[in-house]
């Protein structure tokens, strides 16, 4: 049997939000192991002039505990 932890993460990109996902994913694995998925809670974009400068997400993070 297993126990997952999740952590709450938010994360930015100048491309998307996907990419936003996959930096907060690929940051997270830095320092916990296991990790298994992300949930993504809130999408949120920062515009100056009328053009989109930062795609922002807010993300629940889950891995296996050890």
């Amino acid at each position: 049997m297993s126990m997952l932890k999740v952590i709450e993460v938010l994360a930015e990109s100048d491309k998307s939000w996907e990419d936003a996902a996959q930096y907060a994913v690929d940051t997270a694995n830095k320092s916990v192991r296991n990790v298994k998925s992300i949930y993504i809670k809130n999408l949120e974009a920062s515009v100056e002039n009328g053009k989109i400068k930062k795609y922002r997400i807010n993300g629940k993070i889950s891995f296996v505990l050890d």
